[in-house]
Parts: C-alpha cells; sequence; structure tokens
C-alpha cells in the first residue's frame, strides 16, 4: 500500500467514527460517463459501460455504511434524445447488469430488493422482461433497496399522479378529503417501497439536481451533495464525504 492510499484510508476511517446519522434513502444523479469516456479518447459506450461497474461497488459501499436505500438515476426521459446507437447500447447494458443482478448471490444473502421506477411504456419489451425478471426474483427481499430509475422524468411523475388521482376523484371512487402526502407517494409508487430521500449526490460537478425525485426529495428538503469525480471514478472515499454533508446538515 502507498503512502497516500494509507493516508486516504486513514482520513476515511476518521470521517467514519464522526458519522453520528446516516441516511436512509440516498438518491446518486450518475453524471459524467461521457465526459470520462472524451477524456480518453473513446466512445460513449466506453464510459457507460466502466460507470455500470461503479454501481454495485457503491451499493456494497451503502450496505457498509449502514443506508438501506439507494436509488440510481441511470436513465432520463431526455436521454432518449441521444443517438440511437448510443440508446440502444445503454438499453442492452441495462439487460446485461439485470441479467448478473439475478445471478448474483449477494443479491440472495443479503435481502435486496431490486425495482425500477419510470416511465415503462417507453422501454423496449426485451428490457422490460428483464426488469420484471429481476424484480420478481428480488421480491421478498426486504432488507436492502436498489432502486434504479429508467425512462424517468420528475415532472412526469407528478402530472401522471395528478391525473391518476384527479380521475379517481371523478369517478367517486376517492373523497378529496383523504387526498394526502402519503396518499400521493402510495399512487406514485404503488407496488414499490421508496421513503423520502434524505440525500442527493451528483457525481461530476454539475450543480443541478435535474429535477430528480422531486416529490420525496424536495418535499423532504434533502441534503444534496456535488462531487466533482465523474462516475466513473468515484471512490469510497467520496461516498463517505457526501455522507458527511447529510450528517452535518442533521447536527446543524
Amino acid at each position: 500500500m502507498s503512502l497516500r492510499s494509507f493516508a486516504e484510508n486513514l482520513y476515511v476511517h476518521r470521517l467514519i467514527r464522526q458519522l453520528t446519522h446516516v441516511p436512509t434513502h440516498v438518491a446518486i444523479i450518475q453524471d459524467g460517463n461521457r465526459r470520462f469516456a472524451k477524456a480518453r479518447g473513446k466512445d460513449p459506450a466506453f464510459g457507460h459501460r466502466t460507470g455500470a461497474e461503479i454501481t454495485m461497488k457503491v451499493f456494497d459501499w451503502m450496505e457498509e455504511l449502514g443506508v438501506i436505500h439507494t436509488t440510481f438515476y441511470a436513465f432520463s426521459t431526455e436521454n432518449f434524445k441521444r443517438s440511437p446507437e448510443e440508446v440502444n447500447e445503454l438499453l442492452e447494458l441495462f439487460i446485461e447488469k439485470f441479467s448478473e443482478m439475478i445471478k448474483d448471490q449477494r443479491m440472495y444473502d443479503k435481502k435486496v430488493n431490486i425495482t425500477v421506477i419510470g416511465d415503462r411504456s417507453l422501454i423496449n419489451d426485451r428490457l422490460l422482461e428483464k426488469i420484471r425478471d429481476v424484480e420478481e426474483a428480488t421480491k421478498d427481499h426486504h432488507r436492502y433497496y436498489l432502486h434504479f430509475a429508467i425512462a424517468y422524468g420528475g415532472r412526469n411523475e407528478i402530472l401522471e399522479t395528478t391525473r391518476s388521482i384527479v380521475a379517481k376523484v371523478r369517478a367517486g371512487e376517492l373523497s378529496p378529503d383523504s387526498i394526502t402526502p402519503d396518499c400521493v407517494t402510495e399512487r406514485m409508487y404503488p407496488e414499490v417501497e421508496m421513503p423520502p430521500v434524505d440525500l442527493i449526490i451528483r457525481t461530476a460537478n454539475d450543480k443541478r439536481t435535474s429535477n430528480f425525485l422531486p416529490w420525496l426529495a424536495n418535499g423532504n428538503e434533502a441534503a444534496v451533495c456535488f462531487c466533482v469525480p465523474p462516475w466513473p471514478v468515484f471512490r469510497y472515499v467520496d461516498m463517505v464525504r457526501a455522507l458527511r454533508t447529510y450528517d452535518q446538515r442533521m447536527k446543524a
């Protein structure tokens, strides 16, 4: 181990010892894959694939640090505007990674529940089938939760939920007086256990939250941490620093 690595390990362990509040739900905007690839003279697929390898490492870190729910912003509705080649490569990568998760013994040993949120009408049949497979395989797991936002848009999520509630009221199936924040959450995520977001992390130093999980994050006044490294080189120390942001917020 190099002197630099040794010093970094000491620093990380000191940060962890200082943490007194750990978030229940962390939402991550995985930004910087394409910039990472471009800086290395590679095509976007290289960045996305390298970033995908980080995702499961981050889950292991979350589990180690005591975070129960982790939501990854994997693919927005805006991402469909990218080149057909890049979109197809990303969707195929999701199929590959969900297939690996189904076979990953960690998902069963650690009782990890895997779900996908987003507009499924925009997702092709092959990926939809794999999503159903991974959700079915882990539906009875309730220790840790991995949520993936695919074909997701925050404004659209609120709009569609509002429409469904209005339709229920017009049909006489729901009383306006019975509409509460919990009611909205249940209709927004009818089959997914999604608590309020405590911390949003965005990589690649882009200081915006891209309207990610606005109902669960903004309504809960979630802490936000903008990290400099792009997603493919996101490190354990970056994760711990992000948790420190939440801890400091809770101590304030």
